[in-house]
């Protein structure tokens, strides 16, 4: 086994591994400290971005595979039709054929596994950040756990790391801003208009005066 493939191989016992420590049952306050250190943590952050683009690599060598395959079966299928005189050769070229198609499997599969894998582990982990956000206002609605619980609101925002997640923050605080300056035009607008009564009142009562 090449270099690469036993980095890929090491790659694939790394996701099972993960995977078992996910799914192995947890009492809840030990999973939500965990998966909220792993949502704010930078060196998990940068370590999904390397795996991302480590699976790039993997999906190019599990085309490659794909393709080795391919082409051992068709000299496998020309083999077939060689004989006579070349039966002796043709068998030992089978032979050698046979073997790069054997290491060919071995290679899509462990690629396709890796890459498979790789989709689970990220399936589980959203389904069980909704799991506990499920079971946190579960808590709340009977009262086991305080509304503003600073826990309750680290699980509302994990999940959302990286870029698209810092977008969606900057995103909700300007709308709040917004919020806020509607809020505060609303209340000047209404100051304005008593101002502006209350003004033509004391004209009013000025030219009745007179």
């Amino acid at each position: 086994m090449t270099l690469y493939y036993s980095l890929v191989f090491a790659l694939l016992v790394f996701e099972m591994v993960v995977f078992m420590s996910l799914i192995i049952p947890l009492p809840f306050n030990i999973k939500r400290g965990l998966f909220t250190f792993i949502s704010e943590s930078p060196i998990i952050a940068k370590l999904q971005y390397g795996l991302k683009i480590t699976f790039i690599f993997i999906l190019i060598l599990f085309i490659d595979s794909v393709n080795r395959v391919y082409r051992v079966q068709l000299e496998l299928s020309q083999a077939k039709f060689q004989g006579g005189a070349a039966a002796g050769v043709a068998g030992s070229e089978r032979m050698e054929v046979q073997a790069r198609k054997f290491y060919s499997q071995r290679n899509m599969y462990l690629c396709g596994f890796t890459l498979f894998l790789s989709l689970i582990l990220n399936r589980t982990y959203v389904m069980i950040l909704d799991v506990l956000r499920l079971e946190q206002e579960v808590k709340i609605l009977r009262g086991e756990a305080p509304k503003n619980d600073k826990n309750s609101a680290k699980l509302g925002e994990a999940g959302q790391l990286g870029e698209i997640g810092t977008l969606k923050k900057k995103l909700a605080e300007k709308e709040r801003d917004i919020e806020a300056l509607k809020k505060q035009s609303q209340g000047l607008s209404q100051e304005y208009n008593r101002l502006g009564d209350q003004m033509a009142q004391e004209d009013g009562s000025n030219k009745k005066a007179r």
